[in-house]
């Protein structure tokens, strides 16, 4: 069963692997954009320097190797290594506009948590800035892929690089169907789809994880697992339900899980008593990155799959 789970979200997921096309952002000849939030920007043909103020944006860039067209980046934007070596213009919410119009950049790049008054005052200081999000669907990383790589006249790099992934979803199609083909007597038919939760907030501010509406709910289905909140829409989850779900394993941030397991009441889960919380690399699974990929072999691997 969980096999042929995998399998369907894998095979979607190829399906879309022939278009490597954004349908939110296009490009004319006359270097006119409309970005995913409908905006209309005029940018340059060639940019030759950019700024970006997203993590999954300048991964993206460096991805296509386009890594030297960066003069500035945020705090966050901290993968890969090399990006440490790019002057800082803040976080995000608080971002330094002075020291981003300061490094002269012909174009900057956003992502899905900078503001609307960020954007007008770009706008106001006529700096091309065009927005591509990270959005639900797993799939939609192609997009943003190929979008990032029209931009900034990459658009060769962004195609293998959709090609490579897409490789790795059909590897990943094959030998799931090969397991599907074995005789019953070397399968383990008792095995059922493993259920998980992923903790993206926890303690006294509340109890927060991925919804079903989210590309984070089809990376745990492609790793052959079932997310308890599949059935919600955003970000919130009950600790009742938590508890009441009691998952077969806890997806956390690395750098979260001592905290998490220490922590009443979720010491009392059965995944963390029987040592089944996986601690994951956070850049892997919380951006909209070609590390996605990353993500789902390590689920499996973790889970046995």
């Amino acid at each position: 069963m969980k096999n042929r789970i995998l399998l369907l979200g894998v095979v979607l997921l190829l399906a879309s692997c022939g278009h490597s096309g954004n349908q939110a952002l296009r490009q004319s000849s006359n270097d006119t954009v409309t970005d995913d939030y409908g905006r209309t920007v005029v940018v340059p043909a060639q940019p030759q320097r950019v700024v970006s103020l997203s993590p999954a944006v300048t991964e993206i860039l460096f991805a296509l190797g386009a890594g030297d067209l960066l003069v500035g980046r945020t705090d966050f934007c901290t993968y890969p290594p090399e990006a440490a070596n790019i002057p800082s213009v803040g976080g995000i919410s608080n971002l330094n506009i002075e020291k981003t119009l300061s490094l002269n950049p012909d174009l900057v790049i956003s992502g899905s948590m900078v503001g609307k008054k960020t954007t007008d005052q770009m706008d106001a200081m006529g700096t091309p800035m065009v927005c591509v999000i990270e959005k639900p669907r797993f799939e939609a990383l192609f997009d943003n892929i190929a979008a990032i790589g029209r931009l900034v006249g990459k658009e060769r790099e962004a195609d293998s690089l959709i090609q490579v992934l897409c490789c790795d979803l059909r590897n990943l199609r094959e030998a799931d169907a090969i397991e599907e083909s074995l005789p019953l007597k070397t399968q383990n038919s008792e095995l059922k789809t493993p259920t998980c939760y992923y903790v993206v907030g926890f303690g006294a501010g509340g109890n927060f994880t991925a919804g079903g509406n989210t590309f984070i709910n089809d990376i745990i289905r492609m790793a052959g697992g079932r997310n308890i909140a599949q059935d919600i829409d955003g970000w919130s989850y009950s600790l009742e339900a938590l508890v009441g779900e009691d998952p077969d394993y806890i997806i956390v941030r690395r750098e979260d899980s001592a905290a998490f397991c220490s922590m009443k009441p979720y010491n009392t889960l059965t995944a963390v008593k029987k040592g089944h919380v996986i601690g994951i690399e956070s850049g892997t699974l919380d951006l909209q990155v070609p590390r996605n990929i990353d993500a789902v072999l390590y689920l499996r691997q973790r889970m046995n799959l």
